[in-house]
């Protein structure tokens, strides 16, 4: 959810559930083009990620790509492990414009 503390600050913040269903994808997806309707980069922490569903990961994609396309940035912030391990799974990271560094000494 938008940190209320500051909304102007927030209109293009959102924060993804701990469990990324079907059922909370409505919900998101309203959030994302609210938050399209503004400039700025679109953030989005994946902080709390525990699991994340096909439905969450289509609206991220979509949501990157209409950012894309109207020359706005999109950002995933603290991406937690969870998060990261489904969307390399996934082969969507460049879709999403999640940047996955690996460690070279594992």
């Amino acid at each position: 959810m938008p940190n209320l503390s500051d909304p102007v600050a927030d209109d293009r913040s959102l924060t993804l559930p701990p469990h990324g269903t079907t059922v909370t994808a409505e919900d998101l997806r309203v959030r994302l083009v609210l938050a399209s309707d503004f400039d700025g980069a679109m953030e989005v922490d994946a902080g709390a990620v525990e699991s994340v569903g096909q439905a969450v990961l289509q609206l991220l994609v979509a949501a990157k790509a209409e950012a894309d396309a109207q020359g706005q940035s999109f950002v995933i912030r603290n991406p937690s492990p969870a998060f990261v391990d489904r969307v390399t799974a996934c082969g969507l990271a460049p879709a999403i414009g999640l940047s996955v560094e690996k460690d070279l000494l594992s």
